[in-house]
Parts: structure tokens; C-alpha cells; sequence
């Protein structure tokens, strides 16, 4: 199975995850400060900026869009819950 990092920009730390994991699964285990809601692209609570590598994460689905505009959100920002690991990242809390 193929893996990949991510690395969460306010801890400074690293994990290797397989790859399509969510940054969800991963950032709560690691302790990041990305905070969550609803868990299910609705709330946008889990926003998180992607430092590095936007590329290596999967494409936004309509849902996410939707919920992005809802909330300002800019060029570099992401939902956790819906943002699958696709190679290596670096992502922080909104």
C-alpha cells in the first residue's frame, strides 16, 4: 500500500499515513489544533490551510466547494473531513 506524510505545521509533526486517509483521521490522533464539528462537510468548522503540497490532495467535491464559498474560505484552505492524503502535506489550523 502506498503512504504518505503529512505534517501538521503547529506541532511540527510528521505521520506517514496510506495513502487516501483523511486529514480527520490523522490530525486528532497527532493532536493538532485543527478543531472539528460536524464531521460530515457541513459545518466548516475543520478548515485547515494547506502550507504545502495543495497537490497532493484529492479534488474538492461539489459539497466541499459549496461549503468553502459558504465560509470565505481561501485559495489554500481545505475541509479535514473531506480532504483525502494523496502525497506529501503540510497543513495548520484556520
Amino acid at each position: 500500500m502506498a503512504k504518505a506524510e503529512i505534517t501538521f505545521a503547529d506541532i511540527n509533526q510528521t505521520v506517514i499515513v496510506p495513502v487516501g486517509t483523511r486529514v480527520i483521521e490523522v490530525s486528532e490522533k497527532a493532536g493538532s489544533g485543527i478543531t472539528y464539528g460536524c464531521r460530515e462537510c457541513d459545518c466548516g468548522n475543520c478548515m485547515m490551510e494547506i502550507v504545502a503540497g495543495q497537490e497532493n490532495l484529492s479534488e474538492p467535491s461539489v459539497l466541499e466547494d459549496r461549503v468553502l464559498r459558504e465560509n470565505l474560505a481561501g485559495r489554500k484552505d481545505r475541509l479535514a473531513c473531506q480532504a483525502q492524503i494523496l502525497g506529501n502535506v503540510t497543513v495548520k489550523p484556520r
